[in-house]
């Protein structure tokens, strides 16, 4: 496979990967998610939350209307899109960087896309046709995750014989499909899924041999932000106290050679991706 170019360009966003890996802001505008749940349920809070990730260095603002959490449940195409449609349609209209849609919905895509919305991220990495079909109509990038099982019941017992191999397998495949189906090599970002369907260990090999993923020729996104692994090595049970373990990870991901590092503290965040792009590019 032929080297990614610095600058990704669709017809409705571009990304400059020039400088090394960037920032993806976390919005989730639920009730219920793991860490910022209910924060952003108001309309003008959420906008004005995109606002202040963009102006803090972001490069994209990934929305949910749905919780992916352990022990989640399901909430319908209807309720996200009631949930979220009015922040993208604000949030497009006062920043100037690419906003991602983060649903397993097809339904739920497409009036993101309508409205504003320009990257699919989906869990299930279009496993749905009509999720495919979508993102091969639409031509926009695409994040493939991997996941054991679905949100509810994921952490329940999750096993593997080599959790890195089976992980590269998994996305590999699907990246596969993708492309067959119509999308650019170049509009897929694979993202292994940590903490969805993985315990400590497996999440601790998977951020470890990180770099046989980003082998593989496509851009990969890491999203360790604030999760339950980092709570378990250091002993922080809130989320919002875990913003030192979730650095090492970050630093680590762009070590590794990860392109997208998707976080809920920006501003933070961003401080350690540009000194570990640094080191990283220093010849």
């Amino acid at each position: 496979m032929g080297k990614l170019s610095d600058i990704l360009k669709w017809p409705t966003g571009k990304l400059d990967f020039s400088g090394g890996a960037i920032v993806m802001g976390v919005l989730n505008v639920t009730p219920d998610s793991f860490s910022d749940g209910g924060q952003f349920t108001d309309v003008d809070r959420a906008v004005a939350r995109g606002v202040e990730m963009a102006q803090q260095g972001a490069a994209i603002i990934d929305i949910g209307a749905e919780s992916t959490r352990p022990g989640s449940e399901g909430v319908s195409a209807d309720e996200q899109i009631t949930r979220v449609i009015g922040v993208i349609k604000q949030l497009s209209k006062k920043i100037d960087i690419p906003i991602s849609i983060d649903t397993t919905h097809p339904a739920v895509a497409k009036a993101a896309m309508d409205t504003g919305a320009a990257i699919i991220n989906d869990i299930t990495a279009l496993t749905d046709e009509a999720m495919m079909r979508l993102a091969v109509q639409t031509q926009t990038p695409v994040i493939l995750m991997h996941m054991q099982g679905k949100p509810r019941t994921m952490q329940a017992d999750p096993s593997y014989t080599d959790v890195v191999a089976e992980v590269c397998a998994y996305l590999m495949e699907r990246a596969k499909a993708a492309e067959a189906s119509g999308i650019p090599r170049e509009y897929i970002l694979l993202d292994p899924g940590v903490g969805f369907g993985k315990t400590l260990e497996h999440n601790l090999q998977i951020s470890n041999q990180l770099d046989r993923l980003c082998e593989l020729g496509y851009r990969v996104l890491v999203g360790a932000s604030r999760k339950r692994f980092i709570g378990q090595i250091t002993g922080k049970d809130k989320p919002t106290d875990r913003i030192f373990g979730t650095a090492a990870t970050v630093a680590i991901a762009v070590e590794k050679g990860a392109s997208v590092i998707r976080v809920h503290d920006v501003a933070e965040m961003l401080d350690v991706i540009k000194v570990s792009n640094a080191i990283h590019c220093a010849k």
